[in-house]
């Protein structure tokens, strides 16, 4: 997939920065979930749900790089519209190992 760009205009909207900002509150929501999970592990004795606290915390990560790659490709002369290669489906998987994740502790806690 090639990156398609547009001539940036003085005031593109805000749609380009929520979009940006959406980035960011999803490494927060992994963040957050990888916590939990962790927590969850860690009290339980189950050493599966810390790894995939740390994989969360991995794509926390990823998360954060695309946020900030976004935020300069809107600060430049031309405005970036295509997403990065794999960033889609890397939230989605790691939103699926963060529900899962959650569930799993939601089953082994209540037990």
């Amino acid at each position: 997939m090639t990156a398609h760009s547009i001539a940036a205009t003085g005031d593109p909207g805000l749609q380009p920065e929520r979009t940006a900002l959406a980035w960011s509150r999803t490494a927060m929501a992994l963040a957050v979930n990888a916590l939990l999970s962790m927590r969850a592990g860690l009290v339980a004795g189950e050493p599966w749900l810390v790894v995939v606290g740390v994989l969360l915390f991995a794509a926390s990560g990823g998360a954060i790089a695309i946020g900030t790659v976004r935020r300069r490709q809107l600060a430049g002369d031309r405005l970036v519209i295509t997403p990065p290669r794999g960033a889609l489906a890397g939230v989605a998987l790691a939103t699926l190992l963060a529900s899962v994740g959650g569930i799993a502790s939601i089953f082994l806690g209540g037990g």
